[in-house]
């Protein structure tokens, strides 16, 4: 996390990490469960930007943009519930 970044959580780094954890793994297992697919693709969309924004370019940055767009694409899917 970029330090500018840092500044802005208004708690500790830590439980913000374990925060974003946990995110993760909620949004995962309703993609897999097929449960609020849509809303969960965009919630995993806006945490992506998100990450993209705060993280800046790294080693990991193409992998995130390929995220962003599996995710984008099951948020505008109309054939999802």
């Amino acid at each position: 996390m970029r330090p500018w970044a840092t500044n802005l959580v208004p708690i500790d780094i830590v439980q913000a990490m374990i925060g974003t954890a946990i995110l993760d793994i909620v949004i995962g297992a309703l993609l897999i469960c097929g449960f609020f697919t849509r809303l969960a693709a965009f919630v995993g969309s806006l945490h992506l930007v998100i990450i993209l924004v705060v993280s800046g370019i790294n080693d990991v940055t193409v992998r995130d943009i390929g995220l962003l767009g599996a995710s984008l694409a099951l948020a505008l899917n109309k054939n999802n519930s």
